[in-house]
């Protein structure tokens, strides 16, 4: 079987534009993938349109090898565009041989996933509106909701808006009673000092992590804040090399990563949940893409025997993404079943793709608009 044609289609929506790869075989069979990124969507164009050339004609049943093909070509550089493109050709391979991605993998552990929300807090910064949509979250049966109550603070917050954010944080923790977790998001944001401050005072609510304190990378801050506050630190989703997660979890101080599927390609994702099961470390890999790499990490998941839980932005999705990825799984109260359809299970619908063009909005606009300006009174 050889890989015939590469499309790419861009869809648009308030959140970030999603970019899907569509891989087409001389056997017929295509295979989806993504390639979104945080807030780029030409340059990952311009990367799936370079690397064309090193994958048709390659043969779509070895994803790992076509990888290392792409990662050389980039001068040991990965970019997005090689997940996008990895991730069609395990669905041509899942296809072909007429089983999920799961059992590729290794076979499935569990049937269900538990999922925690993300995306459910767009709006003001006010603890009553975190409070009023966490209790709707809690009622459709979430066990554990996620969230950034820090505003547009970068590197230092100060006390007015650290005092909102506990404030949002004790409105959540009262709103949803004790046994809904709740992740607070930093978003790489603070310096030491900052986060060791907040991390503390999170102990209060018992948040299942604080994730992303400090910079991904900075990975001796990272120790720093782990090792002084009493709230699990989780990270790993900024990380393109298997080696980072070896860096991070050698010193058995950090125990949950959050690998992103995006920055590693799935194989690689593979490998990094075997090395954090050597660590005693669990893993919750991060998704902020579409719904199609829900089921992506829907299918990692069941396969691992040191799964922690999923994130899920889906049930803030806007209503036409049911109609543009078909066979996505859907959360049930709390939980994320496994999907079972040869491949990941999910197609896309080209004519809705097309009804929703490339857009320039974004969600960091939120900040550059005034998100600090719109907090309420206190």
């Amino acid at each position: 079987m050889k890989i015939t044609d590469l499309k790419t289609f861009v869809v648009g929506n308030p959140w970030k534009n999603w970019i899907f790869v569509k891989l087409y075989t001389d056997e017929g069979i295509t295979g989806l993938g993504e390639a979104t990124g945080g807030l780029a969507t030409k340059p990952h164009l311009g990367d799936l349109e370079e690397l064309a050339r090193f994958v048709i004609g390659a043969d779509p049943a070895h994803p790992d090898a076509l990888w290392r093909k792409m990662y050389k070509a980039r001068f040991l550089t990965p970019v997005l565009a090689m997940a996008g493109i990895e991730l069609a050709c395990w669905d041509i391979l899942g296809k072909s041989l007429g089983v999920p991605v799961w059992q590729l993998l290794g076979g499935q552990h569990r049937d269900r996933l538990r999922a925690y929300a993300n995306g459910w807090y767009k709006g003001p910064r006010d603890p009553a509106f975190f409070a009023e949509r966490a209790a709707e979250m809690a009622a459709r049966g979430y066990t554990a909701l996620k969230f950034d109550p820090f505003g547009g603070a970068y590197r230092q917050i100060d006390r007015q808006s650290e005092r909102l954010a506990l404030h949002i944080v004790r409105a959540v923790r009262e709103a949803v009673g004790p046994d809904v977790d709740i992740c607070i998001e930093g978003h790489d944001r603070f310096s030491v000092s900052h986060a060791i401050r907040i991390g503390r005072a999170l102990a209060e609510f018992g948040p299942m992590f604080f994730e992303t304190p400090v910079d991904s990378r900075d990975l001796a801050a990272t120790l720093e804040v782990a090792r002084a506050i009493p709230v699990p630190v989780a990270l790993g989703e900024r990380f393109s090399r298997v080696g980072e997660f070896v860096d991070l979890l050698a010193p058995r101080v950090v125990d949950i990563v959050q690998p992103e599927v995006m920055h590693l390609g799935l194989a690689n994702l593979k490998k990094v949940c075997g090395i954090a099961e050597g660590c005693e470390a669990l893993v919750a890999a991060h998704q902020a893409q579409s719904p199609f790499c829900t089921a992506v990490n829907a299918h990692l998941h069941a396969s691992i025997p040191n799964f922690l839980i999923q994130e899920n932005f889906d049930d803030s999705a806007e209503p036409w993404t049911w109609d543009l990825l078909r066979g996505v799984p859907r959360v049930e109260r709390g939980y994320l079943p496994v999907p079972d359809a040869p491949g990941f299970g999910v197609e896309l619908d080209e004519a809705e793709a097309a009804r929703h063009p490339y857009g320039a909005r974004n969600f960091m606009m939120l900040f550059e608009e005034g998100w600090e300006t719109r907090r309420p009174a206190s």
